[in-house]
């Protein structure tokens, strides 16, 4: 344990996470949007729908999922683009697309920081990296939370996993790899989770949250890896999870909050003119 607090910035353990941060952003034109943040790794996403689709992207029994990353700077390169094509297939089986065929469900996702390691720099970068693409999927299910025009069965929360070399041989897994640690990382990978009331499968962790499955995962290491290290691996990043369920149940909470607009309230005295405000020469008899 020593070890992993000398490896880790500012001593952080192997399985603490930096500070969650969830905004929801009232964007305008869109029916909900929020950020999402570990630390300063922050992503923000936009959900419009169900919207009117092209009748080139028409599905007649469920409605069309469009999902759109852009970077922090440049254009949406390859990157990009197949990382749309992963949120697609994790978000799909966690809506009920069904209940709206011949429309589209459009999401858009923003890149909120990016360095030369490949942060959401788009054709530039060398891609996405796992505490990154954690975000994006937070921050879509928080904006998809805030429409709440698009049925859902549970919430999608990921987190990211690091692995780390140790002088003693055997790998050290830590939860939510920063920024300085990418390059001291032998692998990685962003597990996504969904949280429901109704799967079936057994309850495992506190009480405190649902169920859950996991939906995708793209862990791998530069050396070998066995089942018993991915099974520690998904162990960590659920229990990631959960913390991060917990803070997205809380922000909900925050969203019942209304916005008092400010009224001025004026007296029958100050709306009726005085009597000095009457003109005698434009008054007809």
């Amino acid at each position: 344990m020593s070890s992993a607090l000398a490896l880790r910035p500012r001593g952080r353990r192997p399985d603490e996470m930096r500070d969650l941060s969830i905004v929801y952003e009232r964007l305008d034109r869109v029916d909900g949007s929020a950020r999402f943040g570990f630390g300063s790794t922050k992503s923000l996403s936009s959900v419009s729908g169900p919207i009117e689709v092209r009748p080139t992207h028409e599905n007649p029994s469920q409605a069309t999922l469009d999902i759109q990353i852009r970077p922090l700077a440049a254009i949406a390169g390859t990157d990009s683009k197949a990382l749309a094509t992963t949120l697609k297939s994790i978000f799909a089986p966690a809506l009920f697309l069904s209940h709206h065929p011949r429309t589209l469900v459009q999401v858009v996702g923003q890149a909120l920081c990016g360095t030369e390691s490949g942060s959401g720099s788009g054709s530039a970068g060398r891609g996405w990296n796992a505490s990154l693409t954690a975000s994006l999927v937070n921050a879509t299910a928080a904006a998809f939370v805030n429409a709440g025009s698009v049925p859902m069965k549970g919430a999608v929360c990921a987190v990211a996993v690091g692995r780390l070399a140790s002088g003693s041989g055997e790998p050290i897994l830590v939860l939510d790899p920063e920024e300085e640690e990418l390059s001291r990382l032998a692998g990685s990978g962003c597990f996504a989770f969904l949280f429901s009331a109704t799967l079936q499968t057994p309850a495992t962790g506190s009480r405190d949250t649902p169920p859950c499955s996991l939906l995708w995962t793209n862990y791998t290491t530069a050396a070998p890896f066995d089942t018993i290290e991915l099974a520690k691996a998904r162990a960590l990043a659920e229990h990631g999870a959960r913390q991060v369920w917990l803070a997205l149940k809380e922000s909900v909470g925050r969203l019942g909050k209304p916005l008092v607009p400010k009224v001025e309230v004026k007296s029958e005295a100050e709306d009726a003119p005085s009597a000095m405000e009457v003109d005698d020469k434009k008054v007809e008899i």
